[in-house]
């Protein structure tokens, strides 16, 4: 059996508000599936960071099993990754305490995604949304996190984190790891199809969002709506032609072709054959995820065994940080409850 134990450490999550987006595979799930065999992959459902907007329960549990039926049908084998679901391990909620009392008011203050969220859901502005940066800090140094891939909005998150860590570390030596965010070259930050200045997000209009669980159908659809210019030339312009250079990142990341050769393989050729392309490329890589995660969403045992040992394997690791972290603020040792 391989050694995994000098691999270093990979750490990432979806949360489970809805279901998984191209985006969310392009720039997350694809990302982290080409680094399992070089780290240690620890990945979660993050259904704890889920609830800082209101989400109805039922809805909620099933999009956390589904979430983790689609995370391995998209090739995150559970025999070389941990899977679990963040709830689960109970050291999240309890390091993400500790860390509250070492981060400052206003750094979470200056957060983006903060102001963002605040703005949106102006009815529900909780403390759980103001200090969600450090339950993400918590999620990632409980597990000697060395790289944590994320997308460019998530960037912010880790820089916290690691500040958060230095000055634990200041405090009290050398206790936690300092994570770097990796970011995916092409995929990165996939945008709407319908606005193609905003991410594509669950929360996005019908016609703006791929979902992975979509038909072929519906994929084609949308692509075929999808916004562009009236140039007709398919070239790379994140500025002037936001839609084509979407439509173009999506394109690269399944066929693997840069941009320079996709303007050459649709040089003359309208925007309605460039966007059949992009469909079509679209529905054969997801169309097997599909497949396979409808698949395994009718073997509820199979995912609960799944999920069961890796929180079992998550807490265990989890266990010995957050011991480390206790001994170090100067709380009494747990004893042994069961």
């Amino acid at each position: 059996m391989e050694n995994t134990e000098k691999k270093l450490i990979q750490f990432s999550g979806i949360k489970p508000t809805g279901a998984l987006t191209l985006g969310s595979y392009l720039g997350a799930i694809k990302n982290w599936k080409s680094m399992v065999e070089e780290y240690e992959s620890i990945f979660c459902v993050v259904d704890m960071h889920s609830i800082t907007i209101r989400l109805n329960p039922a809805e909620l549990r099933s999009n956390a099993i589904e979430q983790l039926a689609y995370y391995i049908a998209a090739g995150l084998d559970p025999e070389k990754c941990t899977l679990f679901i963040q709830s689960h391990v109970a050291a999240h909620a309890e390091l993400a305490w500790v860390l509250n009392c070492y981060t400052m008011f206003g750094e979470l203050s200056r957060m983006t995604q903060f102001k963002d969220k605040s703005a949106k859901h102006a009815d529900n502005i909780n403390a759980g949304l103001f200090t969600y940066p450090v339950l993400m800090a918590a999620d990632i140094l409980l597990y000697n996190t060395d790289i944590v891939p994320v997308g460019e909005d998530q960037k912010q998150h880790v820089e916290i984190c690691r500040d958060i860590a230095t000055r634990f570390n200041n405090i009290y030596g050398e206790v936690f790891k300092l994570p770097t965010p990796v970011l995916p070259k092409v995929g990165a930050r996939i945008m709407s199809l319908s606005e193609p200045d905003k991410k594509m997000s669950k929360s996005d209009d019908e016609t703006g969002c791929i979902i992975l669980k979509d038909s072929d159908d519906v994929i084609m659809r949308k692509f075929k709506r999808a916004v562009t210019d009236s140039d007709m030339c398919v070239r790379y312009d994140p500025v002037e032609k936001k839609g084509i250079a979407n439509l173009m990142s999506i394109y690269s990341s399944f066929s693997g072709k840069s941009f320079d050769e996709i303007t050459r393989e649709f040089e003359g050729q309208g925007y309605g054959t460039f966007k059949a392309a992009v469909g079509e490329l679209t529905c054969d890589a997801i169309r097997p995820i599909r497949e396979e995660a409808n698949r395994l969403l009718k073997d509820k045992a199979y995912l609960e065994e799944i999920y069961s040992a890796g929180a079992a394997k998550a807490a265990r690791m989890a266990s010995r940080m957050v011991d480390k972290v206790y001994k170090k603020v100067g709380f009494v040792k747990k004893p042994r409850l069961f």
